[in-house]
């Protein structure tokens, strides 16, 4: 067994390492003192209001706040139990899908849902693919941790032949470019617009007649000639012309959207586009779409999925992938859905994967210890593949990942939010992976434990060249937002009609030069690397609140966000032997967590897992079985996280 991987096992309990150093900063008392900054391309103007300046080209930071389940305007529901599920003997996929399909023959409810699915505490041994292919369902577990007494195990027991994935959400886990969003019920329709900007949300049409408020449309930006010379074939080394990779390549830009207001001739849409549709290099079009099988309202919840390790490899080295399912959770063909609180383990390339989604949020998730060889599309750990838009990833965690929080679906993946999250022992970058992402935000992203040499990077929005068939640009538009990397190097790089974006980095060097940089280009928008203190301290939450007319009252610093409005109040007694009372207050209804770990990062209780509606309250935390010692107990409510200490004396 590898000393290091031993180590980090008694070092770190799934997430709890990337809130190490606030919880030495408690055990001092002492606060972070640092003066405040702030970019000069995105700023509070004087009414307090952010404000974007844009670059010559009219390329400029957009609105990151419409990712994630509804676009972000109002929290995940909570939806009441109307069946349950317990594992029995031997394989348990059939046993799960009949549970799945008799809420499926339930009606609708006002708001679009059926009903959650209560999984039973349990180990459930799952041999072929489970589906959770119904409108308005919820698959909720007692769980994610591995005690299979108290919490819900999906112990995967497949391979990538017979078990693909585990866990498919939606209406199809498969797609492509061309397929997403197919089924046009209106004639093409043109953009008149000279250009439509990046960021923006308004523009004009031939006729707006078909169309009324509410249509789901989609828009496309054909690949055109002119517009492959005007992004060099994608920088891709001696490959030009109309046989180059690129030129054979799908490059349709597409955006599902929903029209929010007409006027004449122009529509609003409910979220940005995340490049600039320039009419001269390709004349691009909108069409109303059927919504053909695109499912709705589906959520996972409190659960974990163990892929078969029968050799009980270890996942930093390059692993036997026989007997392991590629992916343990895919949501495809989906809109407005969720994934929280739940863990993946020993999956070949996803723990968890979106295609052909839009408005997902995948919070408080962890994606650890892929077993396979370390190449070639595996380690995927958070991956956004063909026509993922509008994703956020909040507050997740990947470990032995090769790319942790990554796009892989080309030119139809934008508008995705990886906030708060961590990559530990990565092996690789996260980053724009292939051919023209757009609108990627890494905020608040932390690399830790890295396994690249010193002359390699963590993070990546630039151009990968003839990496793979020939990937080039693999992100535009792209920000990293008060990163930090540690001693791990940044490469931005500016692809042309486009930028790219990093402000207020920490890392070894933040910079589109080569070396580090694999491909020479030039060096995209840096500002303010290894100087803290930038305000806002996240972009998104900056940009949420501000959108929601700051009725998400949030406080900034440290590089976490907290709502005002949640507490956590110092246990009492304090000491304590053998028994302490510890008191929270939920300002609005909200999923709670409230766990005690050791010194050592050990997570020794879970006292509180759980809805809470508003009010104060206060539970009994009982040490009788644990030594003397220096505790924390940390609580999660939504977007809050706080951590306190407490002693045991005896």
């Amino acid at each position: 067994m590898n000393i290091k991987t031993n180590v980090l096992g008694l070092m770190m309990e799934h997430r709890f390492n990337y809130f190490l150093f606030l919880l030495l900063i408690l055990c001092t008392g002492k606060e972070m003192s640092q003066t405040k900054w702030e970019s000069q391309i995105v700023y509070y103007g004087p009414e307090g209001k952010l404000v974007y300046v844009a670059d010559s080209l009219g390329n400029k930071i957009p609105d990151f706040s419409y990712a994630g389940y509804r676009n972000g305007n109002v929290p995940i529901p909570i939806i009441p139990v109307i069946d349950t599920v317990a594992p029995v003997p031997g394989d348990n996929t059939t046993n799960i899908q009949n549970a799945i399909n008799r809420i499926k023959n339930k009606n609708l409810d006002s708001k679009g849902f059926r009903g959650a699915l209560l999984m039973k505490a349990g180990c459930y041994r799952v041999s072929g693919t489970i589906y959770l292919n119904g409108t308005g369902i919820v698959l909720r577990g007692e769980g994610e941790d591995s005690d299979t007494l108290k919490n819900t195990v999906i112990f995967a027991t497949g391979d990538s032949i017979t078990q693909p994935v585990v866990l498919v959400a939606g209406g199809g886990n498969s797609g492509s470019n061309t397929s997403a969003w197919s089924g046009a019920s209106t004639s093409n329709v043109n953009i008149t617009s000279d250009t439509v900007y990046v960021g923006d949300r308004t523009f004009q049409i031939a006729d707006a007649s078909p169309f009324s408020v509410g249509d789901n449309i989609i828009i496309v930006q054909p690949k055109t000639m002119a517009w492959l010379r005007a992004v060099n074939f994608g920088g891709v080394p001696n490959d030009t012309g109309t046989t180059s990779y690129w030129a054979n390549s799908d490059l349709t830009i597409k955006y599902n959207r929903f029209i929010t207001a007409i006027n004449g001739n122009t529509i609003t849409i409910d979220a940005p586009v995340f490049y600039s549709l320039i009419k001269s290099l390709s004349q691009s079009y909108i069409y109303k779409t059927n919504r053909s099988g695109i499912l709705t309202n589906i959520g996972i919840e409190n659960l974990r999925v163990d892929i078969n390790n029968p050799y009980n490899q270890s996942p930093a080295i390059n692993g036997d992938e026989r007997n392991h399912a590629q992916d343990a959770i895919w949501l495809g063909k989906i809109e407005d859905a969720w994934v929280k609180h739940c863990t993946t383990l020993h999956f070949v390339q996803s723990g968890f994967k979106t295609s052909i989604a839009t408005r997902v949020t995948i919070d408080s998730c962890t994606a650890l210890d892929p077993i396979s060889i370390i190449t070639g599309e595996r380690r995927y750990n958070f991956n956004t593949y063909i026509a993922s838009q509008l994703i956020l990833f909040r507050s997740c965690y990947a470990r032995y990942a090769r790319h942790a929080c990554v796009s892989n679906g080309t030119s139809t993946v934008s508008g995705i939010v990886f906030y708060n999250c961590t990559s530990d022992e990565s092996e690789n970058s996260s980053e724009g992976h292939r051919l023209w992402s757009q609108g990627l935000l890494y905020d608040n992203y932390k690399d830790i434990n890295t396994n690249v040499s010193s002359n390699s990077y963590v993070l990546g929005l630039y151009n990968r060249g003839n990496y793979g068939s020939g990937h080039g640009w693999a992100a535009v538009n792209s920000v990293a937002w008060n990163c930090n990397t540690g001693l791990s190097n940044i490469i931005i790089q500016q692809p042309p009609t486009a930028q790219n974006y990093a402000i207020g980095c920490i890392g070894g060097n933040v910079t589109g030069t080569k070396p580090p940089a694999p491909f020479s280009c030039p060096n995209g928008y840096i500002e303010g690397t290894n100087t803290t203190g930038l305000s806002p301290a996240s972009l998104y939450i900056a940009q949420l609140n501000e959108r929601l007319g700051g009725t998400t009252k949030i406080e900034t610093g440290n590089n976490m966000s907290f709502p005002v409005d949640f507490k956590l109040f110092q246990n009492y007694p304090n000491p304590f032997n053998p028994s302490t009372n510890i008191s929270f207050e939920v300002s609005t209804g909200s999923y709670v967590i409230l766990k005690v770990y050791d010194i050592m990062g050990h997570n020794v209780s879970t006292i509180v897992n759980g809805y809470k509606n508003k009010g104060k309250y206060t539970v009994n935390f009982d040490a009788s079985k644990l030594a003397s010692g220096v505790y924390f107990y940390l609580l999660r409510a939504g977007n809050f996280t706080q951590t306190r200490k407490m002693i045991l004396m005896k």
